[in-house]
């Protein structure tokens, strides 16, 4: 590490908020913030494929029926890093905000599969009582 950055924590800009509390929606707003630019769609893209373990494992687990939970696992880390992925975008774009999230995911070929997180960058800005806290 430079010597002249040690110690150095730059301030992140005010759209960095995104990144680190997100403020993301299924809904077509945001209670109690105005939207004030619309940037546009946002995605982030994960294709996952399972591994000869995670198959023979996952194989193990359907015979005796619940819940199937390294299938379980490995989607929740694709939509997770979907979601991060178009946290990211969102971010670069200058976002402090996404509406109308959703999800989607398919199968691309056998055992792999591609799992999509997009909505809506928006610039908001708090509307009422929160503008003077």
């Amino acid at each position: 590490m430079d010597a002249r950055n040690e110690g150095y924590a730059p301030q992140p800009h005010p759209q960095a908020m995104l990144a680190t509390n997100p403020m993301c929606t299924t809904a077509l707003d945001l209670p109690g913030y105005r939207i004030v630019q619309n940037l546009g769609v946002v995605r982030g893209l994960v294709v996952r494929s399972r591994s000869i373990v995670g198959n023979i494992a996952a194989g193990i687990q359907s015979i005796f029926g619940g819940n199937i939970t390294i299938l379980t696992s490995m989607c929740e880390q694709a939509r997770g890093h979907a979601f991060d992925l178009m946290l990211q975008h969102a971010n670069q774009m200058g976002a402090n905000a996404i509406i109308a999230m959703r999800y989607d995911a398919n199968e691309i070929m056998a055992g792999a599969t591609e799992v999509l997180a997009y909505g809506t960058a928006v610039v908001v800005e708090p509307i009422g009582d929160l503008e003077q806290s």
